[in-house]
C-alpha cells in the first residue's frame, strides 16, 4: 500500500522512514507525552509500534508521520486505526494522534486530525459510517481536539478500556459522528 501524502498549511503528513524511530521513541519516552497511558513506551517497543503502523496501512488506511514543513522537524502521528478489542461502538475506526509536548497548543494536532478527516471522506468506508475517537476522561487537550474536528461526546458509551489495567486512567469517554456529518472547514 502507497501511503498518501498530505499537505496542511504547517504539516506535511507522510508515510514513516527509518530516521523517524528514534524522534518517536523520545516522544514515546516522554512522561507528558504518555501521561494518560499506562507507561512509557522502551526504544524496542516504540520501534515495534512503527512496525505496526506501517503494516496497518494494508486495510488502506492508518497512521501518518506528521512532520512541520518549515523545519522538516517529525513531530508524532495522526490518523485511522480499528480497535482489535470489543465494546459497545466496535467494529469502528478510530482516529486518533500523539504529538510532542513542545508542539502542543499551537493547534497542530486539530490541523493534522483536520486533513485526516477530510481524506477520509473519500476513502474510508467505516462500520456504522462513523468515526470515533476516545481518551481518559482527563486528557483535556484530546478531548479539545475531538471537540474542534466535529466529533461529539457520546456520554452514554464512556466505557472502562477493556485493555487497561485498573488503574485511575481506566475510564474512558467516546467521541463520535458519521463521517459524513463532521465539517470538514480546515479553520
Amino acid at each position: 500500500m502507497i501511503v498518501p501524502t498530505l499537505r496542511t498549511d504547517r504539516l506535511l503528513l507522510r508515510d514513516w522512514r527509518d530516521e523517524d524511530r528514534s524522534p518517536f521513541a523520545a516522544l514515546n519516552a516522554d512522561p507528558r507525552v504518555m501521561e494518560h497511558f499506562p507507561a512509557v513506551l522502551s526504544r524496542e517497543e516504540s520501534d515495534a509500534f512503527i512496525d505496526a503502523i506501517r503494516s496497518g496501512w494494508v486495510r488502506g488506511f492508518g497512521l501518518w508521520a506528521v512532520e512541520e514543513s518549515a523545519s522538516r522537524r517529525f513531530i508524532g502521528y495522526v490518523g485511522f486505526s480499528v480497535p482489535t478489542w470489543e465494546a459497545s461502538f466496535t467494529p469502528c475506526v478510530e482516529i486518533g494522534w500523539r504529538l510532542r509536548a513542545d508542539s502542543w497548543g499551537a493547534g497542530l494536532a486539530t490541523e493534522a486530525a483536520r486533513a485526516t478527516l477530510a481524506w477520509a471522506v473519500s476513502n474510508i468506508e467505516p462500520p456504522r459510517g462513523e468515526i470515533v475517537s476516545f481518551t481518559t476522561v482527563g486528557n483535556v487537550r484530546s478531548r479539545r481536539v475531538m471537540d474542534k474536528i466535529g466529533l461529539l461526546h457520546d456520554e452514554t458509551a464512556d466505557f472502562d478500556h477493556p485493555r487497561l489495567p485498573d488503574w485511575e486512567h481506566k475510564r474512558h469517554v467516546l467521541y463520535r459522528r458519521q463521517l459524513k456529518e463532521i465539517p470538514l472547514d480546515p479553520h
